[in-house]
């Protein structure tokens, strides 16, 4: 299928670009580059032999990517990676968030239906679960109440899609609600490259790891959990790039709206992410703890049986598989 892809560039995106491609599927990326750089496009080149289209476009901008769907015909179906995404920012930026993470669906939603196009498959989050009263979630788990604008914008857009899907039920929607992709590819030519400090855990480590920050800051050590710190279901990038695959070759059966939670099924805490660092690379990571940050739940892992029995996708790498593949990254790929 030709797939396209927005936010191509970024990290789960670059991923899920070359699994398509390792598929015998054509995707077009378009990214902003706002938070991902132009060479990975020379990555993705030197990692598959081949070199996708892309089209350097902001989603928001509606004449500007109308221009995408005008020269790329043919589009069977899109992954809509595209957005700000980090939680602790957005509860700094909560304009900024609802404002991009809407109005880059909204428009492409609109150009989707002025080009035919009737296959999307959402990045979404764990997040939508809000709160959780129980754990491992499952798809049929109440979604709203989420505890920061980044989760909020998930929920919103979900129920876009949903309202969509009534008024053109030709539309098909794969809600992907992932759990915490960490990890890169295991060539250490792509992973998580973020620009400033980061916000995500993994890339964090490494670059502390590898000497590039001094100090790991732990947020909370004092939550309801057995080592006081946040238990999240860590899943390789990989896995989750293969996720992708599997979900568009469900896409063309026509499902309507369906979501799947993507993850491992186990909860990590964070100590015992460093830990499980420490044991795969043989490096130690130096930490602080932090208070809390607003915005994070104490634990939240998922069930994912049903994309098991629906996708027959289940995720095969484990935390260190993850944890080796990201310091490959940060020594080899990263930039300095």
């Amino acid at each position: 299928m030709r797939v396209l892809v927005t936010g191509g560039m970024g990290f789960i995106g670059s991923e899920t670009v070359l699994a398509l491609m390792e598929n015998g599927h054509e995707p077009i990326l378009v990214d902003n580059l706002s938070n991902s750089k132009e060479d990975v496009l020379d990555k993705i080149e030197k990692i598959s032999g081949k070199r996708p289209h892309f089209h350097k476009v902001d989603c928001c901008d509606y004449e500007g990517f109308r221009k995408v769907f005008e020269e790329e015909k043919n589009i069977e179906a899109v992954i809509h990676f595209a957005g700000l995404k980090a939680v602790g920012e957005s509860t700094r930026k909560p304009i900024e968030y609802y404002t991009n993470n809407l109005l880059s669906t909204l428009v492409l939603l609109r150009l989707m239906k002025e080009y035919g196009v009737h296959n999307i498959i959402f990045s979404s989050s764990a997040t939508v679960y809000g709160v959780p009263k129980r754990v491992p979630l499952v798809e049929s788990d109440p979604v709203g109440g989420a505890t920061n604008p980044y989760g909020e914008t998930k929920v919103m857009i979900e129920r876009i899609l949903e309202d969509a899907n009534k008024a053109d039920p030709s539309l098909n929607v794969i809600l992907l609600r992932y759990f915490n992709p960490i990890g890169a590819h295991p060539s250490g030519l792509l992973g998580e490259d973020p620009n400033g400090i980061p916000n995500n855990i993994m890339p964090y480590i490494s670059q502390v790891a590898s000497g590039k920050l001094k100090t790991l800051h732990v947020f909370g050590d004092d939550y309801p959990t057995p080592d006081g710190t946040g238990i999240r279901d860590y899943i390789h990038v990989l896995d989750l790039a293969e996720g992708h695959v599997a979900a568009l070759n469900k896409i063309v059966e026509n499902p309507g709206v369906v979501a799947y939670n993507l993850g491992t099924g186990k909860g990590t805490s964070v100590f015992e992410l460093i830990n499980a660092f420490e044991k795969a690379t043989g490096v130690k990571v130096p930490f602080v703890v932090d208070p809390r940050r607003p915005g994070d739940v104490a634990a939240n892992f998922a069930n994912c049986d049903k994309a098991f029995h629906e996708l027959h996708w289940k995720a095969k790498r484990n935390v260190e598989d993850a944890c080796r593949d990201a310091y490959r990254f940060q020594t080899t790929g990263a930039s300095k």
